[in-house]
């Protein structure tokens, strides 16, 4: 039986990190190369966060979002001008509906720098149709992880899922903080990855009991519940590989996060990049 699509928690880092690629850039292009070629990409993002029900993007052609202010005038400049896939975002819709998930389609709504940003690399010439499904703000890491479960199918119908958040985010420590990176970011960091590879979801779940340093890697759990929703979308059996990327302005580490089938020697998990 053919494996079913690998799937992605990457971390989108801050807005320069459009133009400053450094190691996680170079890793991401690297590893979009090597991936098979989805039909389409699912794409979540903390940055795109609904209060009653979660919207789904079903424009034909989703704008880019410049979703933060003060940045060069260069990362304005960007565009990103993936089609989109308006039938997905309504089979989507149907899938999260029967399953518990009140749901819409957004014909409006582009893609925020969340979605964008790592986009850039991991698929450079924006030709593969995405799909952009907003977080609900309710969300725990027990919710996202169902959410990720509901979101499953869509790996066995060639369909990329990115889950787009950060594996350490604490703005309050944004400036100022050392180029090499707080000792903290580093052990939350292997922590999270050590965990993954051991396939400890109860204590990845509750992981501000468990991680070092966890109530000061996410201050608010926004930008790491995307890892719970690739959780459950990776399914009881799966292989983690580390992506690489460093750690940049100090605090935010840029580690990403390939899931695969286990036994899909195509992913091997000993493998990191």
């Amino acid at each position: 039986m053919k494996p079913s699509f690998p799937l992605l928690f990457v971390s989108h880092g801050a807005p320069m990190f459009a133009i400053e690629p450094g190691l996680a850039g170079k890793n991401l292009t690297e590893l979009g190369r090597e991936l098979p070629r989805p039909d389409a990409i699912v794409i979540l993002s903390p940055h795109w966060m609904t209060r009653d029900e979660i919207s789904v993007t079903a424009s034909t052609s989703p704008e880019t979002i410049h979703d933060f202010g003060g940045f060069p005038d260069a990362l304005y400049q960007i565009q990103y001008p993936a089609p989109g896939a308006p039938a997905l975002a309504s089979k989507i819709v149907d899938m999260l509906s029967n399953t518990g998930w009140k749901s819409r389609l957004d014909d409006h709504r582009g893609l925020d720098h969340g979605a964008w940003v790592p986009l850039l690399y991991l698929a450079p010439e924006a030709d593969i149709p995405v799909v952009q499904v907003s977080m609900p703000a309710s969300l725990d890491t027990r919710d996202a992880w169902q959410l990720g479960k509901t979101l499953k199918p869509l790996r066995d119908i060639n369909v990329l899922i990115v889950a787009s958040g950060s594996l350490t985010h604490n703005l309050y420590e944004f400036r100022g903080a050392t180029t090499h990176g707080a000792q903290y970011v580093k052990d939350f960091a292997a922590w999270t990855t050590k965990s993954l590879a051991s396939g400890n979801l109860d204590q990845l779940l509750d992981y501000k009991q468990y991680a070092p340093s966890a109530e000061r890697a996410h201050p608010t759990d926004e930008h790491f519940l995307p890892l719970f929703i690739a959780l459950g979308a990776a399914g009881e059996s799966y292989e983690t590989r580390v992506v690489e990327g460093g750690v940049t302005h100090g605090v935010l580490a840029m580690d990403s996060y390939l899931f695969s089938t286990s036994g899909d020697e195509r992913f091997a998990s000993a493998q990191t990049i």
